[in-house]
């Protein structure tokens, strides 16, 4: 049953791509789009989920508040040592396998994060049929905006409309994958909530350094602009029904 209850989330996760791969003429309103609903994702859904789940303290620190900043620095770090910003114009050339290569990272974390929204049904479906239904529709609604980020991310870094749809498909299956796990398998709640608390900063630094200023560099509209709050207002409903 969480199997069949998954491949809902399949089919929204394509049709997220389907969306993203058709604006793609309004990039300017694409990329804003995405900043939105990525900040809503770490906002709403990925950092109370961290730290529900991680438990633990690191001198006193919750460990998921750590894990955030080590995500949102991976990524600075990377991007400072390959001097691969997107605001470095003339060096784009050089360094365009290593925005490959961090627009292939991204999408394994976005692959990864599906995986455990299958995880999550699966898991879900063992303690009753009602709570996996639940958290079925919770998962299917947001897959949605993954599949939507998981073209845009990857199609901006580099990574050509062809991989792109590639990890579309890929971050598709993912939640499929998952909830087969999730009925064979148990994996610890600290573990996951951790690993959410990473993504999430991973997530952060990417909408806000380098999405979110690409988006308004040639095109500082308002619509733009609005297309960002509506992203994030659009993952507080989603969020909000999915656990109301």
């Amino acid at each position: 049953m969480a199997i069949l209850v998954a491949c809902g989330a399949f089919v929204a996760t394509l049709l997220g791509g389907l969306v993203a791969a058709r604006v793609s003429d309004s990039l300017h309103l694409v990329l804003g789009l995405a900043a939105g609903i990525m900040l809503g994702v770490v906002g709403f859904d990925l950092l109370p989920e961290a730290f529900e789940q991680a438990h633990q303290t690191w001198l006193g620190v919750p460990a998921a508040a750590v894990t955030l900043v080590a995500g949102f620095l991976t990524v600075h770090v990377v991007e400072r040592s390959l001097a691969m910003h997107r605001g470095h114009e003339a060096e784009f050339g050089a360094h365009e396998h290593g925005m490959q290569a961090l627009g292939t990272v991204t999408g394994t974390g976005l692959i990864i994060h599906s995986t455990l929204d299958g995880v999550g049904i699966g898991l879900a479906f063992q303690a009753g049929g009602s709570v996996g239904v639940a958290v079925a529709i919770a998962v299917i609604a947001h897959d949605f905006a993954d599949g939507f980020n998981t073209f845009t991310v990857t199609s901006l870094y580099g990574s050509g409309r062809a991989r792109a749809w590639t990890f579309l498909f890929l971050d598709a299956a993912a939640p499929v994958f998952g909830a087969f796990l999730g009925t064979v398998v148990r994996i610890p709640e600290d573990a996951v909530g951790l690993y959410l608390g990473y993504f999430a900063g991973f997530l952060l630094y990417l909408a806000t350094s380098d999405i979110l200023p690409e988006a308004h560099a040639k095109h500082p509209s308002r619509l733009t602009l609005l297309c960002t709050v509506g992203g994030a207002a659009a993952m507080f409903l989603v969020v909000g029904l999915s656990h109301g």
